[in-house]
């Protein structure tokens, strides 16, 4: 009789069943399965149903549109009307120059900002391409984008599970969930149903798509594709996460804004006050309606003045700035690159000197992800065990005191020989690494028997292997039989310690073998239990010669416990010194991960991470709503058992608490918090691709330490921006008021704006970009992070601006009108007017090396390579501008005299001190005080 074909479920029931807390006849039932698989008809229609078994692709902005988007700016749409206004007056050559600059910015902006996100698509790329079903009753391999909800899957060691699966069938099943869970090792799955609120890591009864079979075989029924998994949950949740602006960002677009309103406003009041001084119709302006006032100025007149209002609009435009912040952007990264941390967008580099918190993953970012015997515990003593990962170098001690296994302990030594015999991994050296082959827990005690003195090699050959019974999870222990090369026959048996202690009567000790005292290994278990490690017992039994074959009747009873190990992933010791170095720099370090709560706490005490206070879990967070989470996040640095979700809560909680954020991560679990952190810093070893790219930053060492370095970077990054903009801001500021000052005294115009644009570029591309290679001043990684709210220029900066534009309006304003006074005409006069002005930026640039500091106590005259470079190429510069006859035809410039030149000298000298001057009345411990505050180093 023909099976009657069930209705299948609806949709709405597969996203809402939690299908790890059914059993499985309860699973096959709701999806309308069973054994010999879906018919090819049901196939059709789930497919039509749910749709194919894959992710949507990613929406991209083309390289068009990118391009676009760098002209949206402020600043450049008044350098862009500013450019048609001086078309429309066929002033040619102001228009293409005006435009260069435009372009080149642009230009710049476009290749600067690199790849596109491709978050989406390396989490795509992670789904299994084929998988192994029932259908018809015939076991069949298809295109994985086929698999439907109710399909029958079959698992084996090295297929990746290509959908969310509850197993019907295991043996000895252990699936790789790190890239999902953050779980340090492979978790050994069970049929068992659990409870509906169990954490992501603790669903054994599941298989997750994406996930890496690396043990035993299992089969599965198919609960969830495509975006239904919990894979493709994260690629929806990564769509939808926004990604926030640096803070460099968020402050230049305010500067921007308020610097374009004074622009506007300053062109504008100075073109009306430019009539009324300059025009004979004053009275009819003030008397008469503005229509027929403005039919009484003359168009030559009205050209002139809008001329001179774009000048000065040009000249209070720092073009060179958007370049400058770019091209010190990437000298940052070049040197984040020699620290083994590599950025894949610019801005991330300045956000690093502003980051308040580090939220760190644990497994492989603070620890090395390479399972390691910390503890070895024996009937009579507990020995510490130096050395991490599966590199056998290190020792053992003792109550402080080191010794040798093999000839101060003889029990030790029996318990690593007989770990190393009944194990099935190996550890070697290549090309000066060593590499583990197996099982990590396994690998782990061959490096700490190698540690004693042990080679595998010749203890496998001194007491051989006859028989094996292989690691069962259902008995959760492995027995190997040997014999020497006397005839003497043992058994060692290894597995979980409450599983080996039942098969146990009597213990070794210094002093033989004594009876199993119970009550004695259960208090050591609880103390390796309580530093987070895992437990592992070794057992033995002597056998007869002629026993060869070996039963599970032979383990039965009579068993003599040797010792247990405590195995841990340890944390890095360079991570211990980094995580104390951000916290003396005013940085808490927070442990977000997918692991245990006890073994997050150990590993947050050894890094000096919680306090020592109790470690938050995912199902606490769960229950919190936003206000409740964002005051936990204020006081919990350890949170454990946590999924994507709770790891983008987490940030987003931090980032509302005003914070500024930085996220470590690895796994695609990590991807959602690592985008909508204010910098996103992925592994670039053990890394996922979906995290890289979902990532600003990442590290080449998979080292938490080299978080340290990139953010000391960051720091001095916005240490020389701040310089930058300190030194180009008053060059703006004293071409516009010198403009203003010329209109309001109805002089002619002491510069004219190609003029502007050349001391504009020039000084920004040589002198302003000395400053982006300042190397790191003393004490930057001894300060408090800056506020996230700290406005670009502060009030201290303002004042410097203010007080070095008026010293530059004062000596070239000044030498231009000593020039017309003295018969000069305008060429010559603006020749020497530009010079004076160029020449005291260049004594200024020596003053910005420091800020506060006297420049002659720090070398500042000659302590930079860079500067002086500079200085000398833009002296060049300024000669052919000078005398160069093309360049005096494009600019209206003329040659000066060596009387000139001194008067010139003079004033750069002179203005070099009096802000010397300034320096020692603002220095002092208020001045200091307001620096940190605002983030800038003394």
């Amino acid at each position: 009789m023909p099976e009657t074909k069930a209705k299948h479920p609806s949709q709405p029931d597969l996203e809402s069943t939690a299908w790890h807390s059914l059993d499985a006849d309860q699973v096959m039932k709701r999806l309308a399965t069973r054994r010999p698989g879906l018919t090819t008809e049901e196939v059709r229609e789930r497919l039509a149903q749910y749709g194919p078994n894959r992710l949507r692709p990613a929406k991209k902005t083309g390289p068009v549109k990118r391009f676009l988007l760098q002209f949206h700016n402020v600043l450049i749409y008044i350098l862009l009307l500013a450019a048609v206004a001086t078309a429309l007056l066929e002033h040619w050559l102001d228009t293409g120059v005006i435009l260069g600059v435009v372009l080149i910015n642009a230009i710049i902006g476009f290749i600067q900002e690199g790849k596109a996100e491709q978050a989406l698509d390396a989490i795509r790329n992670m789904l299994s391409p084929q998988a192994v079903v029932m259908r018809d009753g015939q076991r069949a391999t298809i295109h994985a984008e086929e698999l439907v909800p109710g399909d029958m899957v079959f698992l084996q060691a090295g297929d990746r599970v290509p959908g969310d699966l509850r197993l019907i069938e295991v043996k000895n099943l252990r699936i790789e969930e790190a890239v999902l869970t953050g779980e340090s090792v492979p978790v050994e799955k069970s049929l068992a149903a659990v409870d509906p609120q169990a954490d992501l890591g603790d669903r054994r009864s599941l298989a997750f798509s994406g996930t890496m079979v690396t043990y035993g075989r299992g089969v599965g029924v198919v609960v969830a594709t495509g975006e239904q998994t919990q894979i493709g949950r994260i690629s929806t949740m990564l769509a939808g996460v926004e990604t926030l602006t640096t803070p460099l960002l968020r402050q230049m677009a305010t500067f921007g804004r308020w610097l374009s309103i004074v622009i506007i406003a300053l062109a504008a009041v100075t073109f009306i006050v430019g009539y009324l001084v300059r025009d004979d119709t004053v009275v009819a302006i003030l008397m008469a309606a503005v229509n027929e006032a403005m039919a009484a100025v003359s168009d030559e007149l009205a050209v002139e003045l809008f001329m001179a209002a774009v000048s000065l609009a040009v000249a209070a435009i720092p073009e060179g700035l958007p370049a400058i912040m770019t091209i010190t952007l990437a000298i940052g990264v070049q040197r984040m690159a020699k620290r083994h941390a590599i950025i894949r967008r610019l801005p991330a580099v300045e956000t690093l000197g502003a980051v308040t918190i580090i939220c760190s993953d644990k497994t492989g970012t603070l620890t090395r992800n390479e399972m390691t015997v910390k503890t070895v515990a024996t009937a009579d003593h507990l020995f510490e065990v130096s050395g991490v990962g599966y590199e056998p170098h290190g020792g053992y001690t003792v109550d402080g005191q080191d010794i040798d296994p093999q000839q101060d302990q003889p029990v030790l030594a029996e318990l690593l020989r007989a770990a190393l015999l009944c194990n099935e991994a190996s550890v070697y050296e290549k090309d000066g690494e060593w590499h583990m082959e197996g099982d990590p827990t396994e690998g782990t005690l061959v490096a700490a028997a190698l540690k004693s003195g042990l080679e595998a090699r010749l203890v496998a050959e001194q007491y051989p292997r006859n028989d094996i019974i292989p690691f069962e999870s259902e008995h959760k222990f492995m027995a190997t039989l040997h014999h020497d090369h006397e005839g003497h026959g043992f058994i060692v048996l290894k597995g979980a310690p409450e599983r080996v202690l039942e098969m146990c009567d009597q213990q070794r000790t210094t002093t033989g073998t004594a009876p199993l005292d119970h009550h004695s290994w259960h208090k050591r278990m609880d103390v390796i239990a309580g530093r987070g490690q895992r437990l592992l017992a070794v057992a033995v039994k002597e056998t007869p010669a002629d026993h060869r074959e070996l039963n599970f009747a032979d383990l039965e009873g009579g068993m003599t416990l040797l010792g247990l190990f405590g195995i841990i992933d340890p944390a890095r010791e360079e991570a211990i010194e980094a995580v104390v170095r951000c916290q003396s720099a005013g940085i808490r370090v927070k442990m977000i991960t997918g692991d245990h709560a006890v073994t997050a706490q150990a590993i947050g005490r050894e890094l000096g991470i919680g306090k020592g206070k109790k470690a938050l879990a995912g199902h606490e967070l769960q229950t919190m709503n936003d206000t409740e989470l964002q005051r936990a996040v204020r006081e919990v640095d350890v949170f454990a058992r946590t999924s994507p979700e709770h790891k983008l809560r987490l940030v987003t909680a931090l980032q509302a608490n005003n914070e500024v954020v930085a996220m470590t991560g690895d796994g695609v679990n990590d991807a959602p918090a690592l985008k909508r952190a204010d910098v996103g810093i992925a592994m670039g070893i053990k890394g996922t691709e979906a995290a890289k790219d979902a990532a600003e930053m990442v590290l080449a060492d998979d080292n938490f330490a080299s978080i340290a370095h990139a953010v000391e970077e960051g720091r001095t990054v916005y240490d020389n921006l701040a310089k930058a903009i300190l030194f180009i801001l008053p060059t703006n500021g004293g071409q516009a008021f010198t403009i203003v000052a010329a209109i309001l005294l109805g002089l002619v115009l002491p510069l004219t704006p190609v003029q502007v644009l050349w001391v504009n570029m020039v000084t920004a591309v040589t002198l302003a970009l000395a400053l982006a290679f300042e190397p790191t001043e003393p004490g930057v990684m001894r300060r408090p992070p800056r506020e996230p709210g700290t406005p670009l220029l502060s009030g201290f900066l303002l004042w410097r601006v203010i007080f070095v534009s008026i010293l530059l309006v004062i000596g070239t304003f000044g030498h231009f009108l000593w020039m017309r006074e003295h018969g000069a005409d305008i060429e010559l006069a603006r020749t020497v007017a530009i010079n004076t002005l160029v020449m005291g930026q260049v004594f200024y640039l020596f003053n910005s090396r420091y800020i506060l500091e006297p420049v002659l106590n720090r070398a500042g005259l000659f302590g930079s390579r860079a500067v002086l470079i500079a200085v000398a190429i833009l002296l060049v510069l300024q000669l052919l501008f000078t005398y160069a006859p093309p360049l005096q035809l494009l600019f209206g410039t003329t040659a000066i005299g060596l009387v000139e030149w001194g008067r010139i000298l003079v004033f750069a000298v002179a203005l070099f001190l009096l802000v010397e001057v300034e320096k020692l009345l603002l220095r002092g411990q208020r001045a200091l005080r307001i620096l940190r505050r605002e983030g800038l180093s003394p």
